[in-house]
């Protein structure tokens, strides 16, 4: 015979079991499509909404031009983070883009790195073409760091010096990459993807006033299945926690 201890016990169990399992019904799972190069603040960020609010966040990180091309052919995402305006614009053209969501969330700068152990000095990028002999851009064609370089390399009247010594890879993470292992002598990439690096250098900053205006905008994809709680997750992420998180990673809030 059970004793009314117990039967009290299974009693208070049963409850909380039955309130963790509605929780877990409720929860939404989101999924965001982001820049490569928010790669590590993203996934600090993560756990402090999850516990907030008790959706889960999962991403697909990749190239924006990766990403918006993915948006475009059905892929199922709920939230977009491009690391250029273009991108963006692309999509709400095509009206993927629920209404009014849209907004610049955050700002970077572009900087020239090398191995970490390498010798050259870049004081000034005028210098590259004799400094050195390959030079590593995310596909300039392409991948927002690439295009942001080879504007600001036009600017500078260096572009076709420097075309024949071009490295493209598919993003600004492989770019990064390729400067670590050696196959470029440097590379162009986000002041933030310098900062995760301890196998690269940054051997040149360019001054912001100098260089492409870079924004990375957010916006919610109207064909979200859960478009009310990606609404909320898109406000937490231009809320104080994330943008401080954002900043920690060398990021500057544009609103």
């Amino acid at each position: 015979m059970v004793n009314a201890g117990a039967m009290r016990v299974r009693g208070c169990l049963i409850l909380a079991f039955s309130f963790f399992l509605a929780h877990s019904l409720g929860a939404a799972q989101l999924t965001i499509f982001a820049a490569i190069s928010l790669t590590d603040a993203l996934t600090e960020i993560a756990p402090i909404y999850e516990q907030a609010s008790g959706n889960k966040l999962q991403f697909n990180f990749a190239g924006s031009n990766e990403l918006a091309r993915q948006i475009n052919a059905g892929a199922a995402a709920d939230i977009f983070i491009s690391a250029d305006e273009a991108k963006m614009d692309n999509l709400e053209r095509q009206n993927w883009l629920a209404p009014k969501t849209r907004r610049s969330l955050l700002g970077n700068s572009l900087v020239i790195v090398v191995p970490k152990d390498a010798s050259r000095t870049i004081a000034n990028p005028v210098d590259l073409p004799k400094s050195v002999h390959s030079l590593a851009l995310a596909n300039p064609d392409a991948v927002p760091a690439g295009i942001y370089a080879k504007q600001y390399l036009m600017k500078l009247f260096l572009w076709e010096k420097l075309r024949p010594m071009i490295v493209p890879t598919e993003n600004v993470r492989a770019c990064l990459a390729a400067v670590e292992t050696g196959n470029a002598d440097a590379g162009f990439v986000y002041r933030t993807d310098a900062l995760t690096s301890k196998r690269t250098r940054i051997a040149y900053e360019v001054p912001v006033a100098d260089g492409p205006s870079i924004s990375y905008p957010i916006a919610v994809i109207k064909d979200s299945p859960s478009i009310e709680e990606a609404k909320k997750a898109e406000d937490f992420l231009t809320s104080a926690p994330a943008i401080k998180v954002f900043q920690k990673y060398g990021f500057t809030p544009l609103h």
